[in-house]
């Protein structure tokens, strides 16, 4: 099993979401928009074990790109408002 790459520190070894993971794990999840927030964090950490997900009710994203990272936007209900992805 993969170790996972703890953020923070960002980890970025390219600026593309597609070189970020080995090719066995997704790096984008826009099936999870409207999902309730907890849910899609399960999801996308047992499809890519390389990322933490990043929860937050702002769409404030930071300038620097992190390939083990995963911002997951969510509403007042905590469903996410767009899909999520590496960055």
């Amino acid at each position: 099993m993969p170790q996972r790459i703890p953020y923070p520190p960002c980890f970025s070894g390219c600026s593309k979401r597609e070189c970020c993971t080995p090719r066995a794990y997704k790096y984008e999840w826009p099936e999870l928009k409207g999902a309730n927030g907890q849910h899609a964090k399960e999801v996308i950490e047992k499809e890519n074990p390389y990322v933490t997900v990043v929860p937050g009710h702002s769409q404030f994203i930071l300038a620097d790109f992190c390939c083990n990272r995963v911002f997951v936007f969510l509403d007042e209900n905590d469903n996410v408002i767009v899909g999520p992805r590496i960055g």
